[in-house]
C-alpha cells in the first residue's frame, strides 16, 4: 500500500505489527505542522494514507512524513485535495490540466499584487488632494473593480475536500 493512498486493489491501510519505528499520528502531525484533525482528513480523503498497527492505530513512517510535507506545500499554493489527488502521481490523468490551471492563478494574482504595488508606490508621492482627483488612483480603482477571470474547479470524484 503506498503512503499516498493510491492502492488500487483492497483501498486499505497495510496493517503491521506495533513499534517498528513509526510515528503516531500526533507526532507525526508535529513534524508537519499541523492538527491531528487535518492528519485524520488527508487520511480519509486518501491522499496521504498511513500504515495501521494491529491495535487500528495510524502509523507514520518517515517517507508519510516527507509525503505529509509535499501536501502542505501543494495546500500552501492553494491547490484542492482533489488537486492534490491528481498532481501526486506522474502518471494521473488531468495531473499537467490542474498544474497549468493553478499556474494560471498564481500568474494572475503576481500582476495583481504588481499592480497593487504600482498603485500603492503612486500613492505615496500622489499631489492630488484627494486620491479621487487623481487619474492614476481611480484607473486602477477602476482595474482592481473589474473581474479576474479564473479557470474553474478541477472536476475529480465526488466529495468536498476543503
Amino acid at each position: 500500500m503506498s503512503a499516498w493512498g493510491d492502492a488500487k486493489t483492497s483501498g486499505r491501510p497495510e496493517v503491521k505489527p506495533e513499534g517498528r519505528g513509526e510515528l503516531k499520528i500526533g507526532e507525526a502531525a508535529r513534524r508537519v505542522g499541523v492538527e491531528v484533525h487535518v492528519l485524520r482528513h488527508w487520511n480519509d480523503e486518501r491522499v496521504v494514507v498511513p500504515d495501521r498497527a494491529a491495535s487500528g492505530h495510524r502509523e507514520y513512517t518517515e517517507e508519510h512524513v516527507r509525503r505529509l510535507r509535499v501536501v502542505q506545500a501543494c495546500r500552501d499554493v492553494g491547490m484542492s485535495l482533489a488537486e492534490i489527488r491528481l498532481v501526486l502521481h506522474r502518471g494521473e490523468a488531468g495531473r499537467a490540466g490542474a498544474i497549468e490551471r493553478r499556474l494560471r492563478r498564481i500568474r494572475a494574482q503576481r500582476a495583481q499584487l504588481a499592480d497593487a504595488e504600482r498603485f500603492l508606490e503612486h500613492v505615496i508621492d500622489c499631489t492630488h488632494d484627494l486620491l479621487t482627483r487623481c487619474e492614476d488612483c481611480t484607473g486602477y480603482a477602476l482595474r482592481a473593480s473589474e473581474p479576474v477571470e479564473e479557470p474553474g474547479p478541477v472536476a475529480v470524484d465526488g466529495g468536498g475536500d476543503r
